[in-house]
């Protein structure tokens, strides 16, 4: 199930519940079961907030959203200090290929949240984008913005 990452390694509090692995979501602040998209979910706000200094009370995950009638839920959103949101994140298993759909799902959901910086991962491939919303141009960047980088880009 624990399948190693291209990310730092973190130490996580696991417990195993009604014969279910489960992981400590310190943003929820809840033990949530344990699947292969989880683990890179949470080994993702670890990296955002301890490599990339995102302070972690600004961090929003599986906020629910509604579109075209549906209800969806974005698996990480980053807000700056005037909850006006920066990034969302898709996360993927890490057997699952990031391919167009993906990219085409993100997309999506930005249409609802209009964020500039967009961030897909299977935790063994990272893939961020800036989006101006001026020129309708978008740019693959070669890592995640720090927080306070992200704070600065126009």
């Amino acid at each position: 199930m624990i399948k190693k990452l291209n990310l730092p390694e973190y130490n996580f509090r696991l417990k195993t519940e009604d014969k279910k692995t489960k992981i400590f979501d310190s943003i929820r602040r809840k033990y949530i079961v344990l699947t292969p998209e989880e683990w890179v979910r949470q080994n993702l706000i670890q990296y955002l907030i301890q490599e990339k200094n995102y302070p972690a009370g600004l961090i929003g995950v599986e906020k629910s959203l509604v579109q075209n009638g549906l209800k969806r839920r974005s698996d990480i959103i980053l807000f700056d200090r005037n909850q006006k949101a920066q990034l969302l994140v898709e996360c993927k298993a890490p057997d699952i290929p990031i391919t167009q759909a993906t990219f085409d799902q993100i997309s999506r959901y930005n249409i609802h949240y209009k964020v500039p910086f967009l961030l897909v991962s299977n935790g063994l491939q990272h893939y961020v984008c800036q989006i101006n919303f001026k020129t309708q141009a978008s740019i693959f960047l070669s890592e995640v913005p720090d927080y306070h980088q992200l704070l600065q880009i126009d």
